[in-house]
Formats: structure tokens, C-alpha cells, sequence
């Protein structure tokens, strides 16, 4: 696979920062709003929904934070305040959500970015790496203003010399409700990143190309895997989408095996903490919850492709620090 692009010191230093030692990524998700706060709504006293994500997030962060290579989380209700408090451990790498999460509705499938947050903001904060969420599907109608967003985000993080993050989430082009056609979904998700990621992502967050519920061949998942790395310019990891932990480990080690560098891991490691009561929650997460970040962690190191592999450590003149920073 050839190689994209040289990336700045800047950003190969925040991509060591987010990656473990043998360079694959482990990330913990936990940027999740709109469907989560939802799901806490009944849970909390009125008013107090906002404060109740936050204190999960905590939560969630101080127990699984230690076995993970970094954290994503959001502007609003976690990264600030984990930082802050210290449930974010300072030797973690941080990620910052510059969208506001997945609306959870099928027939609202827009991005939208976090008002008064940007890219700057990010890079202030001292994270080492800005996320975007974008739905997408190449034969959409308004796909071209989407991809005109991804180059606009690029910009900036180049401009601020931060890793981006993309994240597309695919749909039906044709509007109508649940999630892609199994028969569509290999052919949408590898058109996407073939697409999307020389428009300036520097790692691509990519659904499991295969819908595992219809598909059970582990031969034609690995297939599919390895088309989309091939199709990739950049390292890309896999996300949970939402499938069981045991599902998910399966679809890691096939993905590893098959050319991805790792996992950005969210509701299948912690999604049976978010109702249950507090005392009990810490214990799911310091329990089940360490454990299956841990086993992931593990698989990515083994089996993963660093992202070292893919990027060539930037060479450097004697004269380099009179140009950093620079647009």
C-alpha cells in the first residue's frame, strides 16, 4: 500500500501520543450525546441529565482509561471536565469530538459540528487528535457538500498540525429507515474510504465492511478487510458500532489480521454500565468492563498493523524549528 503523505512533526508526535508503544491504537469512545443522554433521561433527577452523562463518563474514563492507548470524548460533557478532575490519566492520549455525536435518528443523517468548538480549541486543550463523525453514502445527492466538509476540517487540523480523525457512518442513498443493505454495505464502506481519505484524513475510523448478522464466513469478512486497507491511504481502525463485546472481538482479530491498526472501542465495552446503579456500575467497569479493554488492547499490539508502517517518521533539517507552524 503506498503511503499518503509525510506527516508533520507535530502530528507524528500526537500520533505517538494516541497509539501504544508498538504503534496500534486502542482508543476508548466515549464521546457518545444524544441517544446516551436519552437513555439517562428516566435514570435522572430532572434537570440533571447533563450532570448524570457527565459523572458516567468519569466513570467509564477513570476505570478503563488505564488500559487503553487514548480516550475520545466530547467538548460538552467530558473532555474538559475529565481532564480537569483528573479521571483522564495525563500520560493517555486525548481525542476531541468536534461533531455532536450521532443523532440516533434514522431519518437524520446530517453532521453537525459543536458550536463555539473548533480545531483550535482542540489543540489548546492539549489533546493529540480531532475527530469528525460524518454521515455518508458516495451515491447520496448531497454527498459532495459532505466531502466538501472533510476537506474543510482537514485544513484546519493541518493548519494546527493535529492528527483528524474521520469517522463516516453510512445510510441508505435513498433515504429510507435502518441501516445499509447487507448487499450494499462492502461496496458503500470501501467506496467511502476510497473517497474520503485523500481529502485529508489522517486515520479512518471505518464500520466492519461486512454485516456479520447475515454474513457469518470469517474467510469474506477478512476479504472485505483487506480491500479496505488496500483501498486506504491512511491507518484505519475499527469502530464497535453498537455489537455485543464477543461479536466485536471477532471482528477485531479478523480486521488486525487483515490490515487495520486497531479499535476505537465505545458501547461494546461499557454499554451495560449506563443504567445500572453507581455502586454497581463501578464494579461492572473495574470489573468486566477493565477486562474486555484490556483483552482488546492486547489483540490490537498483536496483531495490528503499526502506524508506523504506514507513515515514514518525518526527516528533519537542522533548520526545521524556523518553519513549524507555518500554513
Amino acid at each position: 500500500m503506498a503511503r499518503s503523505k509525510t506527516l508533520t512533526v507535530g502530528k507524528w508526535r500526537r500520533l505517538q501520543q494516541t497509539a501504544g508503544a508498538g504503534g496500534t491504537f486502542a482508543v476508548l469512545a466515549v464521546d457518545h450525546r444524544g441517544p446516551l443522554r436519552r437513555s439517562l433521561e428516566t435514570e435522572s433527577p430532572q434537570g440533571k441529565t447533563d450532570e448524570a452523562l457527565t459523572a458516567l463518563k468519569k466513570d467509564i474514563v477513570r476505570h478503563l482509561a488505564p488500559v487503553t492507548t487514548a480516550v475520545l470524548l466530547d467538548p460538552e460533557t467530558a473532555a474538559g471536565q475529565c481532564v480537569a478532575d483528573g479521571s483522564m490519566p495525563a500520560r493517555t492520549g486525548l481525542l476531541v469530538a468536534l461533531d455532536t455525536g450521532s443523532t440516533g435518528d434514522p431519518l437524520n443523517r446530517w453532521t453537525t459540528l459543536v458550536e463555539n468548538w473548533s480545531v483550535e480549541k482542540t489543540a489548546r486543550l492539549g489533546a493529540s487528535g480531532a475527530k469528525m463523525l460524518l454521515y455518508y453514502n458516495p451515491d447520496a445527492p448531497e454527498a459532495s457538500k459532505r466531502e466538501a466538509l472533510v476537506q474543510k476540517v482537514a485544513l484546519e487540523c493541518d493548519n494546527h498540525d493535529i492528527p483528524f480523525f474521520l469517522e463516516p457512518l453510512s445510510y441508505a442513498s435513498d433515504g429510507s429507515r435502518g441501516p445499509l443493505p447487507p448487499e450494499q454495505r462492502r461496496k458503500v464502506v470501501i467506496e467511502t474510504a476510497r473517497r474520503l481519505v485523500p481529502l485529508g484524513a489522517d486515520i479512518l475510523k471505518a464500520e466492519f465492511p461486512v454485516d456479520v448478522s447475515i454474513e457469518p464466513d470469517e474467510n469474506l469478512w477478512r476479504d472485505a478487510c483487506e480491500e479496505l486497507t488496500e483501498v486506504s491511504d491512511v491507518p484505519w481502525v475499527l469502530l464497535s458500532g453498537g455489537v455485543d463485546y464477543d461479536t466485536f472481538l471477532k471482528q477485531v482479530r479478523v480486521a488486525c489480521e487483515a490490515g487495520a491498526s486497531g479499535v476505537m472501542a465505545g458501547r461494546a465495552v461499557w454499554k451495560e454500565a449506563v443504567t445500572l446503579e453507581i455502586a454497581v456500575r463501578n464494579d461492572f467497569l473495574s470489573g468486566i468492563g477493565y477486562e474486555r479493554m484490556r483483552r482488546l488492547k492486547s489483540l490490537c499490539a498483536a496483531l495490528g498493523r503499526p502506524f508506523t508502517e504506514v507513515y515514514d517518521s518525518p526527516e528533519l533539517d537542522y533548520d526545521w524549528y524556523g518553519t513549524i507552524g507555518c500554513v
